[in-house]
């Protein structure tokens, strides 16, 4: 135990004494959870510009464009009375729509001739295209509704029947599980996850590469010929760490008022296999690829598309079934997973038993063949030595 303390505190200054491996591990969850944060932290997209060419020039255009400029979504961005060189101008303003009224709308209103709004969508970026669409639909079915229920009543019908005759059954939207449609309790935890399963994997890929290039390894393994005890005692470090650093990630959901239920039993026990899947991985890299910069890079190769691999935002139903097999080897994957059923269903144990149970998979695999490539590699160093 003494000489294992002993190999320890060598391990902690090998950690503090390597600026990169400091910067990654302690600098980058820190950085990235407080800039994302404060991307998100507007919580939902706001006055998308649009443009309304407004041909008709009417009292009714008149009121339709004033319930537009009082949408919170959308920034009436130009009125004009004719399109111009509006397609030339899109790519150069980054106008959400376009929405045009066209020459004689009242009137054929009036007429009962059914006249068509167009609204131009501008697809490039497809979330601003459906928070405007949203937005803009809102507005103008509800100010058809009321057109709609005016007609009847100037034709005699008292008020609740003018009601009734154009609104056959109601339709009431429940909201549940984040009901304000907040973007930030929507992408905050995702993203995080994301991060310190990256920032875990690049540590861990310099600890034993590390070792191999400047030779400390043969050190190591006169002080130990077991690779379950070197295996342990560079592992040991982050273990202290990660608490401290999982704390801080949690102190970001209280910062941002993030709407997550993440402080009980289930997410400790997620966040700790997440932990350990990760550094098995990591650690594997490090091992069987003895070059700090090959293995960091694959472990960017892995970790990069991880999140959108995930399911968190694009539903995993609907990505092809080889890919989705790829994802399942992703710690971060099952995480975010599981995460999502007790941070927001208030799931128990027995919900997320499923990811749980490919974690512990995943922790048994790698620890198993790290530990025998590992030990190949001790043995081989030996009999050189002996030599």
């Amino acid at each position: 135990m003494k000489e294992f303390l002993n190999l320890l505190k060598t391990e902690f200054a090998r950690i503090f004494s390597n600026s990169v491996l400091c910067a990654i591990f302690f600098g980058a969850p820190v950085l990235y959870g407080v800039l994302f944060g404060f991307v998100y932290q507007q919580a939902k997209v706001v006055n998308l510009p649009i443009v309304i060419i407004d041909q008709d020039n009417s009292p009714l255009t008149d009121r339709i464009i004033d319930a537009f400029e009082d949408s919170e979504g959308l920034l009436v961005k130009d009125r004009r009375y004719n399109p111009g060189n509006i397609m030339e101008e899109m790519p150069v303003e980054q106008y959400a729509a376009v929405v045009t009224f066209p020459t004689g709308f009242e009137a054929d209103i009036l007429q009962k001739r059914h006249p068509e709004v167009r609204v131009d969508l501008n697809m490039a970026n497809i979330l601003n295209a459906n928070t405007a669409s949203k937005n803009i639909q809102q507005v103008l079915m509800t100010l058809n509704a009321g057109i709609e229920i005016e007609g009847l009543k100037k034709q005699g019908l008292p008020p609740a029947v003018a009601m009734a005759s154009y609104e056959s059954f109601k339709v009431n939207f429940n909201k549940l599980y984040n009901s304000t449609g907040n973007y930030l309790d929507f992408m905050l935890p995702g993203l995080l996850g994301a991060i310190m399963q990256q920032v875990i994997f690049l540590a861990m890929a310099l600890v034993f590469a590390r070792d191999f290039e400047d030779g400390y390894f043969g050190e190591l393994v006169k002080k130990g010929k077991s690779s379950v005890y070197l295996i342990a005692l560079k592992t040991t470090p982050f273990v202290l760490f990660l608490p401290v650093m999982w704390l801080i990630m949690s102190r970001l959901f209280v910062f941002f008022n993030v709407q997550a239920n993440i402080f009980n039993l289930p997410m400790l026990v997620l966040v700790s296999l997440l932990s350990l899947a990760s550094i098995g991985v990591g650690m594997l890299f490090s091992i069987a690829i003895p070059n700090q910069l090959k293995a960091t890079e694959l472990l960017m190769v892995m970790s990069t598309p991880a999140f959108v691999l995930s399911g968190f935002t694009w539903p995993s139903l609907a990505i092809p079934s080889f890919i989705n097999g790829i994802a399942q080897t992703i710690p971060v994957t099952h995480f975010l997973s599981a995460f999502r059923k007790v941070a927001y269903y208030g799931g128990s144990f027995a919900d997320i038993l499923p990811e749980i149970k490919m974690l512990l998979v995943i922790i048994a695999i790698t620890f198993t063949v790290m530990a025998l490539i590992l030990q190949i590699k001790i043995n081989r160093t030996r009999r050189r030595s002996l030599a």
